[in-house]
């Protein structure tokens, strides 16, 4: 079995299903008391957050350069990094590494493909929803993503910061979701990805009248596979 290094913190409260996800998936599939060979680096989200909402990406990128470079000392035989946002800064962690990372959107991209879809909508911060790093990244698998309008994206961001990485998970904002993605679904969506690992604390398959991929699930079961492939 592989090391796997999670770079996680963006927020914790979803680093912990990561954690949790990856070990279920090795029991399954080794059995009996086996668990997975994991490293993990947590930083202090409030750090991160200011610096993305300055939109200092090379800053964030060189704190999480530096972690990434302390999980390779530590042994990790890949990169896990726990969160969708922060993929944006891949470009300044991968050229020092020696190991690969395995990329948020390449798993995803993948299942979904899989499933027989290729047009998708996409819930995340509004970097995810937005920028081209991780709709670009899924546009080169052949899927076709689709975001809300904007007062929706202002929705969907605020309640991941303001309520989702905090541990709150409130009904009526789950019910806000759950009109954003039908509207979805009605410009055409045949799946919806959720786009940022806080995401699937809220809504799940009840709240969609179409698939939803969770990207955390599948992303932590893609770790595992990569680790077990040994």
């Amino acid at each position: 079995m592989r090391v796997l290094g999670l770079l996680g913190g963006m927020s914790w409260e979803s680093t912990i299903p990561y954690y949790r996800r990856i070990n279920e998936r090795v029991r399954e599939r080794r059995g009996g008391l086996h668990s997975a060979k994991l490293v993990l680096y947590s930083v202090d989200f409030a750090a991160i957050e200011e610096l993305q909402r300055r939109g200092d990406w090379d800053a964030a990128g060189r704190v999480l350069a530096e972690a990434s470079q302390a999980l390779q000392r530590a042994g990790a035989q890949a990169l896990v990094i726990c969160t969708n946002t922060m993929h944006r800064v891949l470009p300044q962690i991968e050229p020092d590494l020696q190991v690969p990372v395995l990329h948020i959107a390449d798993a995803t991209a993948a299942r979904i493909r899989t499933a027989g879809f290729t047009r998708v909508g996409l819930l995340g911060t509004r970097f995810t929803m937005e920028q081209d790093f991780y709709r670009g990244r899924l546009a080169q698998h052949g899927l076709d993503v689709r975001v809300p309008g904007e007062a929706q994206r202002d929705l969907v961001h605020r309640v991941i910061y303001d309520e989702l990485c905090l541990g709150r998970c409130l009904p009526e904002s789950r019910a806000a979701y759950r009109a954003v993605i039908a509207d979805l679904v009605a410009a055409g969506a045949e799946a919806v990805i959720l786009g940022c690992t806080e995401v699937g604390l809220l809504v799940d398959a009840d709240d969609s009248a179409v698939p939803l991929f969770d990207t955390t699930a599948i992303h932590a079961d893609y770790a595992a596979d990569w680790a077990l492939e040994a």
